[in-house]
């Protein structure tokens, strides 16, 4: 019943829409569970996950190795060029240490004047037609513009980047088809292609964005190559826009759901910060993390063979009972709520603190800007993705 559990919960549409019932279910009766057909294993408590995420003996599938998969078969890892993101020491340490020189908590906080005007002329557009589908009139495109401000790309190619990035964010879904590896891999040439024409205008003609703080990194004589920071690029900006994208959309549209909430944001806005972190928390944008063992390991009690998948349901870990009380309500006024959203450990999330300040920006000028926020339907469709897990559209009035 479990491994029926898990590829409903993995690969069921229907199921994407509200996956919390059947996560709490595999919690409970089967926390740490190896498929019956393969060397794959699940996790679903929170400190399970957060060991497994931290673990130096799991990490990522190197090039030539065999990968056990949902569909009973071992696939043999691609050896091809990857971002830092799916690289393990000693190749990770190194390009993430040279792009963190690049991608600083000063670079970040000195985008917050931008992201407050970006927001105000979104929200301007909004009161002026009466509110309309938020997930495209305003969670796509702050988050896009933003990292595009960051990154350094310009205002006519973001539309064309939009679907081409999009589609290699669904290479991460563990249910992807044959269709959508083709896809992901012909926007990666695209994509790759456009940054490196990209990165040699910025070699003639440095500005103040990362893209030229990329260029510039070094360690010593270390520097990023300019494939790397190609991929680094590819990297940051589909993960600057995509989640944050789910993040605003998810807040919303659970916000809306939770009238008694938002009346407690209305009357005390020093809860905006925390309600962002229990909005992480409780719809987590990111679902979904894996690791393959190099080593045996042992994990809740269950020894773990070498060569394993082993896949990390953070929606279920962010509302484990052991860790978070009543982790099935939704309080905006929790005191340092324990999440896994943005991973842990050596790959924890480079833009986790752009990711907050946004969604702070947005949520402090949604309250100050309208005082109703009426959904124009009862149940708004969610993307066919978990890994990073989000609203089709949101139709919301707002005066």
């Amino acid at each position: 019943m479990s491994d029926e559990l898990i590829i409903r919960i993995v690969t069921d549409l229907e199921v994407y829409a509200d996956p919390y019932p059947l996560l709490r279910q595999l919690r409970e009766t089967a926390p740490v569970h190896k498929l019956g057909f393969a060397d794959y294993w699940v996790l679903t408590r929170y400190e399970d996950c957060r060991k497994a995420l931290r673990d130096p003996r799991m990490g990522n599938a190197e090039p030539g190795d065999e990968v056990p998969t949902l569909t009973a078969e071992r696939v043999r890892t691609p050896n091809e060029e990857r971002t830092f993101l799916f690289l393990n020491p000693p190749d990770h340490t190194r390009l993430r240490s040279l792009v963190s020189r690049a991608f600083t908590p000063r670079r970040v906080e000195g985008l917050r004047m931008a992201v407050e005007e970006m927001t105000g002329e979104l929200m301007d557009s909004l009161a002026a037609s009466g509110g309309g589908d938020l997930i495209d009139q305003l969670a796509f495109p702050l988050p896009a513009n933003v990292i595009s401000e960051l990154v350094g790309v310009p205002r006519a190619d973001r539309d064309w980047l939009r679907p081409l990035v999009s589609d290699l964010a669904g290479s991460l879904e563990p249910n992807q088809s044959q269709e959508d590896r083709e896809r992901a891999e012909a926007s990666g040439v695209k994509v790759a292609a456009y940054f490196d024409e990209l990165i040699d205008q910025r070699r003639a003609d440095p500005r103040d964005d990362l893209l030229s703080a990329l260029i510039a990194a070094s360690d010593g004589e270390d520097r990023l190559t300019q494939r790397e920071i190609g991929l680094t690029l590819s990297l940051i900006y589909a993960a600057g826009f995509e989640t944050t994208t789910n993040l605003i959309g998810n807040m919303v549209h659970t916000l809306i759901r939770h009238p008694g909430e938002l009346a407690r944001l209305r009357a005390d806005r020093s809860l905006v910060p925390g309600a962002v972190d229990e909005v992480l928390r409780f719809q987590p944008p990111v679902q979904v993390d894996a690791r393959y063992t190099f080593e045996d390991v042992e994990i809740g009690g269950h020894s773990i063979a070498k060569g394993s998948m082993v896949l990390m349901l953070l929606g279920a870990a962010n509302r484990d009972p052991d860790v978070i009380d009543d982790p099935d309500r939704f309080d905006v006024g929790r005191q340092e709520t324990p999440l896994l959203s943005f991973g842990s450990g050596i790959h924890y999330c480079l833009g986790a603190s752009l990711a907050r300040l946004e969604g702070q920006v947005v949520l402090a000028s949604l309250l100050d800007r309208f005082e109703t926020w009426t959904p124009l339907e009862d149940d708004p469709p969610w993307k066919d993705r978990l890994t990073l897990r989000g609203l089709a559209r949101l139709p919301v009035a707002l005066a």
